[in-house]
């Protein structure tokens, strides 16, 4: 399947279904993260039950600490 993540058109692997297999599959599943798919930010909780679709437009942002 491909999605276009962060504005990149990716190919994910068969075994990521989910948001949440996104965030896991790049390692960022621990992280304070907001998550767009196709124009809709979705809550934590939504993020195991939103199932991807062919051409899902995803943004993702993660936060990182410094000083």
């Amino acid at each position: 399947m491909e999605i276009v993540l962060n504005g990149e058109l990716i190919q994910i692997p068969d075994h990521v279904v989910f948001i949440s297999d996104v965030l896991k599959h790049y390692e960022i599943q621990d992280k304070v993260v907001v998550v767009e798919v196709n124009g809709e930010i979705l809550t934590r909780l939504e993020h195991q039950s939103t199932r991807l679709s062919d051409k899902d437009r995803i943004e993702i942002v993660h936060f990182v600490g410094g000083g």
